[in-house]
């Protein structure tokens, strides 16, 4: 199965804080799992207005973004134009425009997204936790 992980998600993963559920669709070797670059976009804009700490200042953020990736096998997945006509065809349930576009891209590309989130819920998308 082809998975999207919401950004507190892949977060949580770095730091081992999932459910035991999402624990086993991670490790799962069937599983295709995605990260989005808005998720990277998402972090590093929340990092430098201060709103999330979650580096020292000895650790670099592209070394711990391109180290957790390679850590948790995750494809990159690039923002592209049909994600965007996506999004721009959603209802306005959810104000969070980095929800909105993995909201997209997971329907764009038919990916279950993995989110604690309960908006995405509330839309027509496939979600686990």
């Amino acid at each position: 199965m082809r998975y999207l992980l919401d950004t507190h998600v892949f977060l949580w993963a770095c730091a081992e804080k999932l459910s035991t559920k999402v624990i086993e669709i991670i490790q799962n070797p069937q599983s295709i799992l995605f990260l989005s670059c808005a998720s990277i976009w998402e972090i590093s804009i929340k990092m430098s207005i201060g709103k999330l700490k979650i580096l020292s200042e000895e650790i670099n953020f592209k070394i711990f973004v391109e180290d957790s990736i390679k850590n948790l096998g995750l494809i990159e997945l690039q923002i592209q134009n049909k994600h965007i006509f996506t999004l721009h065809e959603l209802p306005y349930i959810h104000k969070d425009p980095f929800d909105r576009l993995l909201i997209a891209q997971a329907l764009s590309e038919d990916l279950t997204l993995i989110t604690s989130d309960d908006y995405i819920r509330r839309y027509n998308i496939k979600v686990v936790w």
